[in-house]
């Protein structure tokens, strides 16, 4: 008997060690290459012209707030906001009106008939596209706004030779109370993996509440026909299928994030996650495959972490995890920074045991059937 707990015991501790081991890489390997990115200095003047597209639905208020601060950008070319109204009921078309009256950069497309077979965004962002005159588009939600008014320059000086794609960050804004930093820590631990996976030359998804791409790439992939019939995806599914590893490149200047409101309760955040997570069946299988292994590895963690301290040894156990912690905590501590998320640093052990759970929570959206509404 003692004999077999003492196998159980070792091989419960070698399976621990494994899975320590595939984060440890995860982080040294892949999640440093954002760490220790540096900006790529630039001679671009800003010399090419820029169309910012937002579709909205019922979205009067956050017209309100939100679109001044696109609309003064500080951009010395060329450039337009297409706003893609979608069969709102409320009053965006008024407030559009007065805002095009003072901003002759703006120009609104009302839409007053939903497509019946292209689920979600799709079609309003694609008549936003096909409206746009120039190339380069910059995307973003109605709920959003730029952190400052060198968004689009920011954006426009990352189209260097041969880039069809740029990846922002989309942040929240920072409020107090322990739900606004799980929602910001999930927001970072998620651009954590994106950026980095896009500097290794996999790039697998963008956000679309700050993502630019080339309209002649949009046009040349048929746009999002072949998801169309997806209710998620215009932004990682679409970027998922046509991003490689010389068209891509990210921005992740403080002033480049875009900032939106969370959500104040967890059932209306998960209900969100939800929706975003039913589409990562669709993504490349090299792509899922290293998710899958890195997601994986971080589920087996915890739970073989406790039997292992339990029929092994506690002490090397606890050092293994100690050692994987502070190789986290010197990326996280470095990237935080970059992604202006510094302030969850201390409490980084507390959230990394958090997201364990949230995975768990999230787990079912794998299997659930997505919401047919993209608002």
């Amino acid at each position: 008997m003692q004999f077999n707990l003492d196998l159980i015991g070792l091989i419960v501790f070698i399976i621990f060690c494994s899975v320590a081991g595939v984060q440890i890489l995860y982080y040294l390997f892949l999640f440093s290459r954002l760490a220790f990115y540096k900006s790529k200095t630039t001679d671009a003047n800003y010399n090419q012209p820029i169309s910012v597209i937002i579709c909205e639905r019922d979205e009067a208020d956050n017209l309100v707030d939100n679109l001044p601060g696109v609309l003064v950008q500080e951009y010395p070319l060329k450039h337009e906001v297409i706003v893609v109204n979608d069969n709102s009921a409320d009053h965006s078309k008024y407030i559009l009106d007065e805002f095009a009256k003072a901003f002759d950069t703006l120009k609104h497309l009302e839409l007053k008939q939903e497509a019946k077979l292209i689920m979600g965004k799709k079609f309003p962002l694609s008549m936003g596209i096909k409206t746009a005159k120039y190339d380069t588009l910059l995307l973003t939600d109605a709920d959003c706004v730029p952190a400052s008014e060198n968004w689009v320059k920011h954006f426009q000086s990352a189209y260097t030779q041969g880039i069809e794609i740029v990846l922002g960050y989309g942040a929240f804004h920072k409020r107090r109370g322990l739900l606004n930093r799980l929602i910001r820590f999930e927001t970072f631990h998620s651009a954590l993996q994106y950026f980095s996976y896009a500097l290794a030359g996999i790039p697998y998804m963008g956000v679309g509440r700050n993502l630019s791409y080339k309209r002649d790439l949009f046009m040349k992939n048929k746009g999002f026909s072949s998801i169309n019939m997806i209710p998620s995806g215009d932004d990682d599914l679409f970027i998922n299928k046509v991003a490689t590893r010389k068209n891509t490149a990210i921005v992740v200047d403080h002033e480049a994030h875009t900032l939106t409101k969370a959500k104040v309760t967890w059932n209306g955040w998960m209900r969100q996650k939800y929706r975003h997570y039913t589409t990562t069946k669709y993504y490349q299988f090299k792509h899922k495959f290293w998710l899958g292994l890195y997601s994986i590895s971080f589920g087996m963690l915890f739970p073989y972490c406790i039997a292992a301290a339990i029929l092994f040894n506690w002490w090397i156990v606890l050092s293994i995890l100690a050692f994987r912690w502070l190789i986290q905590g010197i990326i996280f501590y470095k990237t935080m920074k970059k992604l202006n998320e510094s302030d969850l640093f201390p409490y980084f052990i507390l959230l990394d045991i958090w997201m364990f759970l949230y995975y768990i929570f999230v787990l079912p959206s794998l299997w659930r059937k997505p919401k047919q509404k993209w608002n």
